[in-house]
């Protein structure tokens, strides 16, 4: 196995993200769903990278950490010669973790004292500067993040955030040196090291930043962060040899009937769903409802079933925040997604039953639900659609088309755009 880079994502879109910007650099990239059982490493024989996605951004740390460490021995295994642990680039997380109690957790299995942790993604408009995470120009708790029903993001200090969630000191490599390049970054390594700080926060403002920090970090064996930070990484394995100029984003094509299924109630995602619903049917799926009526799935399918040869369909849960909080208040926030994220991941193998094979999923739980509910192993990673969403072909006999999508990503006509592009 030729397995260069091995990442473990917190969730399904961010691993998608992840293995669309390795693609993107010419890396070959494979994303499994969970832990590979021990005969797919024939899946991955001719992988440049791995990307193993996890379900883990929500679940209890201690889940989370054991769930992370299970991909890390695989990984391990295939022989990766380097780590790196994926998180969303807004760093969703409660004051408990998961970010810093996984980050030990690999630190110590992997027998290193040093990595970092950078979540920035300029292109998507996430900047980090001086220690401080920025949402569109505005800091991470005033960027509507603070109001996410289960991870709100209440302070935009990393550093400090960071701290509350580990057992020794965070320290920050600051922009002033992040921005002299290199040497002087890798320097900033070396004094937080001799200071006996295991984990920095690092700044970074754009992609020339982020091309820094990867070649600064290329001795690094584990490295955290949003997918933004692994843009400079497989030229390191270039330099190397190790790495060839291939078409890293070749895929079969797929074809059948399309639809698009979305449970986030992101601002990006709920804008998505009305430019899409203003050309296509749609069908609304209430918690609420769901709560009340247990036809309510049966009767979304049976309406798919008369439009779905006119064309592509939204069937969707996305909701303004007022109507989530209420469906949270009455129902209870565990149990309100729970009902959802089983509500479209049955309308989902429904509707792959009726002959749909390309598919737009939209937030990162949905996702995860629907790709489960389907039985999907694991994906090839093709070119990107939209910024941190590329397109996949699922892996086994029975092919399926899919864009996963991070709630906040995508431009306002993603969803039209991502069933253009689907192979």
């Amino acid at each position: 196995m030729s397995v260069l880079l091995g990442a473990i994502a917190d969730d399904f879109t961010g691993a998608a993200d992840l293995a669309g910007t390795l693609v993107g650099a010419g890396m070959r990239t494979v994303q499994m769903i969970g832990v590979p059982a021990k005969e797919a490493a024939e899946i991955v024989a001719d992988a440049d990278a791995v990307v193993i996605a996890l379900k883990s951004r929500t679940c209890s740390s201690g889940e989370a950490v054991d769930q992370s460490l299970d991909a890390q021995r695989w990984l391990q295994a295939a022989g990766c010669r380097q780590f790196f642990f994926k998180y969303c680039s807004t760093f969703d997380s409660t004051p408990e973790g998961n970010i810093g109690p996984v980050m030990e957790a690999l630190l110590d299995a992997l027998q290193v004292d040093f990595t970092i942790a950078c979540p920035a993604f300029p292109r998507n408009k996430r900047l980090v500067f001086m220690g401080h995470l920025f949402v569109g120009g505005v800091p991470l708790n005033e960027s509507g993040m603070q109001n996410h029903p289960l991870t709100p993001m209440t302070d935009a200090n990393l550093v400090r955030v960071l701290d509350g969630q580990t057992r020794g000191a965070v320290g920050l490599v600051a922009h002033d040196a992040v921005g002299k390049g290199v040497a002087e970054i890798t320097a900033a390594y070396q004094r937080l090291r001799g200071q006996g700080i295991g984990m920095a926060i690092v700044d970074a403002v754009d992609d020339g930043d982020l091309q820094a920090i990867g070649s600064a970090s290329a001795e690094l064996v584990l490295i955290t962060g949003g997918s933004g930070v692994a843009i400079g990484l497989p030229e390191n394995f270039r330099r190397q040899g190790l790495l060839k100029t291939t078409q890293a984003d070749a895929l079969p094509k797929v074809g059948g009937k399309a639809a698009v299924i979305s449970g986030s109630c992101s601002r990006a995602t709920r804008e998505q769903v009305d430019v899409f619903g203003r050309d296509h049917p749609a069908f609304r799926i209430d918690p609420l409802s769901l709560a009340k009526d247990g036809r309510l799935v049966g009767q979304a399918l049976e309406w798919a079933a008369r439009h779905l040869a006119d064309g592509p369909l939204l069937i969707y849960a996305s909701a303004e925040p007022g109507a989530v909080k209420e469906a949270h208040d009455r129902l209870g926030v565990e149990r309100a997604s729970r009902l959802v994220e089983e509500a479209l991941a049955t309308i989902a193998k429904g509707l792959v039953g009726l002959g749909v094979g390309r598919l737009v999923i939209a937030g990162g739980e949905t996702a995860g639900a629907v790709v489960k509910a389907l039985g999907i192993s694991g994906f090839l990673i093709g070119a990107e659609i939209d910024l941190g969403v590329p397109c996949t072909v699922s892996l086994g006999e029975k092919r399926l088309a899919l864009a996963l999508k991070s709630g906040n990503f995508g431009t306002a006509d993603f969803f039209a755009k991502a069933l253009r592009r689907l192979p």
